[in-house]
């Protein structure tokens, strides 16, 4: 495991259903900050939280893992972030982690929000995936999905935890933020891990403001930083893996959990493409 990861929260306003506008927005953006290891993105970075996939949703592969692909070369790190997908079975969420090597993986957002209707234009997914990068564990999920704790439950065997670092994608909205921080720093506590949370700000097509709260919090729930609300600002911060194995070894919660991700029906998958 690298002893010191760099990861670099992009928190920007997105423009309403126009993927080049927002690629374009998201590399000067990237191009303004230090370099870093990993640079995580919102939800549906391309277009905003649109519910129009039909009219918006990118064939995948397509045009934004392209950029995805362009953008880890140059940076020498790894990038991560959703899109509407259209996928041969139907419309996705679908976040996408990016190598700098090109190669690649996809995870489909579980738990889909029914106060928006998303539900109603993709279709779910139903396996979650750790990722391995420079020897840290990964587990990234995206917005809705931090409301559903077992969703992200952290295990200890004796080949460590399932995962270091807990990454969240999100358009989330300012009238529920407080939600989000609360739930953020609840993860960060109940699993022992790094926890990442990347909000979006601005007003999307519909009206709705984001206030963004992106955020970074220790396994003990500590918040060690966080960008300016209601601002488009990107932080990068340095994980120390030995502060976390010493977190656990003082700590050690995990061992005392009685049921594992298999005993609770859930699975997970890392393999790149």
């Amino acid at each position: 495991m690298k002893e010191h990861f760099r990861i670099c929260a992009v928190q920007v306003d997105l423009a309403w259903e126009n993927p080049s506008e927002n690629r374009d927005r998201l590399h000067a953006f990237m191009e303004s900050v230090p370099s870093s290891d990993l640079y995580v993105l919102p939800e549906m970075f391309t277009t905003g939280f649109t519910m129009n996939p039909a009219q918006y949703a990118e064939s995948f592969p397509g045009e934004t893992l392209d950029w995805m692909r362009n953008e880890a070369r140059l940076r020498g790190a790894a990038l991560v972030g959703s899109v509407a997908s259209s996928d041969p079975q139907g419309f996705t969420n679908k976040l996408i982690w990016v190598n700098p090597d090109g190669s690649y993986y996809t995870y489909n957002k579980a738990h889909l929000f029914s106060l928006a209707g998303e539900e109603k234009q993709y279709l779910p997914g139903d396996e979650k995936m750790i990722i391995t990068y420079l020897g840290w564990k990964f587990l990234p999920l995206i917005c809705y999905d931090l409301r559903f704790p077992e969703w992200s439950r952290n295990t200890m065997n004796t080949e460590g935890c399932d995962y270091d670092v807990l990454l969240y994608v999100a358009n989330w909205p300012d009238r529920r933020v407080n939600a989000w921080d609360a739930l953020l720093k609840a993860r960060a506590i109940e699993n022992q891990a790094y926890v990442c949370g990347v909000n979006r700000v601005g007003y999307d097509g519909n009206d709705v403001w984001h206030s963004g709260h992106s955020a970074l919090y220790g396994p003990d729930g500590e918040q060690l930083a966080a960008a300016a609300p209601d601002t488009e600002e990107a932080f990068t911060h340095i994980l120390n893996a030995d502060a976390l194995a010493s977190q656990r070894r003082r700590y050690s919660f995990l061992s005392d959990q009685r049921y594992s991700i298999s005993q609770l029906g859930l699975s997970s998958t890392g393999e790149s493409k």
